[in-house]
């Protein structure tokens, strides 16, 4: 009876192992002559009830942060910590004012999933990065980015949904101008070694229209404009929307929320 029981909690161990991460160098299948079924089954922990949004609704789950949802800014500032300056709109939308610069969360986060919607004007003029151009920035530093390439050729890692200036979107589902995109964003933070180098690197999983364009990818420090990426050990930070100044049209963002991991 008593080796039964070892046997069991090693498996239990062994299979929440495997289910949370890929199988370690030298693993070996244990001998399953003689198991049952039941042998490889766990009941614990029990994964805690949510209930999932609307999408008719544009509801968000019941677990998540709402973030934005289109009567305030009252989760947002300046980088000052100042009101946040942006246009709330009678449509449930808020508008990027390039005078008041980039919004933030009032609150930090760590590992997340985000979601966040956003458009650009149908009758939008401008070319390359001038044409609707905007980023949000996971813990303030880490730029997914914004942008309309409907029909607007760029730099690739400068497209909408690359990590700017790192990694290329996978594809371009973008929607034409007039219609709202919805990025899905699922980010882990990093972790630091006491010198300030990373110990593990930040990851992030971005769903553009619901197309996977970043497939679990490493990013490799700060986002840059000239040069390349730079890291400095950080804790928690905020969501940050970017007010990039671009004068061919100011893009609206909706439906933001956020689930902690």
């Amino acid at each position: 009876m008593k080796r039964i029981v070892l046997s069991l909690a090693f498996m239990g161990i062994t299979l929440l192992s495997y289910a949370q991460s890929s199988i370690p160098a030298g693993y070996q299948h244990p001998d399953t002559k003689g198991m049952s079924p039941q042998m490889s089954e766990f009941y614990a922990p029990v994964p805690a009830k949510v209930a999932p949004g609307d999408a008719a609704t544009s509801s968000a789950p019941s677990d998540a942060v709402v973030l934005f949802d289109g009567k305030n800014l009252d989760k947002w500032c300046n980088s000052k910590g100042e009101a946040a300056g942006w246009k709330v709109n009678g449509d449930g939308t808020m508008t990027v004012n390039k005078r008041a610069g980039d919004i933030q969360t009032k609150d930090n986060f760590g590992d997340f999933q985000l979601h966040i919607e956003w458009c650009v004007p149908a009758d939008i003029q401008g070319e390359n990065q001038a044409r609707g151009n905007s980023g949000v920035y996971l813990q303030g530093r880490y730029e997914v980015q914004v942008l309309d390439v409907y029909e607007n050729k760029t730099y690739v890692n400068g497209m909408a949904g690359s990590i700017y200036k790192q990694s290329a979107p996978l594809v371009n589902p973008c929607r034409k101008p007039g219609e709202w995109n919805v990025y899905d964003i699922i980010y882990t933070a990093p972790t630091f070694k006491e010198d300030g180098t990373y110990r593990t690197h930040p990851y992030v999983t971005v769903f553009f229209n619901g197309v996977l364009v970043q497939n679990h990818t490493m990013i490799l420090g700060n986002t840059e404009y000239i040069g390349f990426p730079h890291y400095e050990a950080h804790g928690a930070g905020p969501i940050v929307l970017q007010s990039h100044g671009d004068p061919s049209a100011p893009i609206s963002y909706r439906n933001i929320w956020i689930r902690n991991l």
